[in-house]
């Protein structure tokens, strides 16, 4: 896993489009609906070959939006 430092620039960018730009539920919501329709389109799409030919990186970005999107907003919260 990266262990790369965000800059005090980026850090502020991000605290501002999370605090007054989107709010976290929402974004995490979009992000699962947005996996779920490219991965229906690429197994529908998957007759010539595309999606074998890029699996894993279908594999990493799909993983790697759903883990995004838990830490948004947990889907599945224990109370």
């Amino acid at each position: 896993m990266a262990t790369n430092d965000l800059s005090e620039e980026t850090e502020k960018k991000l605290l501002d489009f999370f605090n007054n730009v989107i709010d976290a539920k929402d974004l995490a919501k979009a992000i699962r609906q947005l996996n779920y329709a490219i991965a229906l389109v690429v197994m529908r799409d998957d007759e010539r070959g595309y999606a074998y030919a890029q699996r894993e990186n279908l594999e990493k970005g799909f993983y790697w939006l759903n883990e995004l999107a838990e830490i948004l907003h947990p889907y599945l919260e224990v109370e």
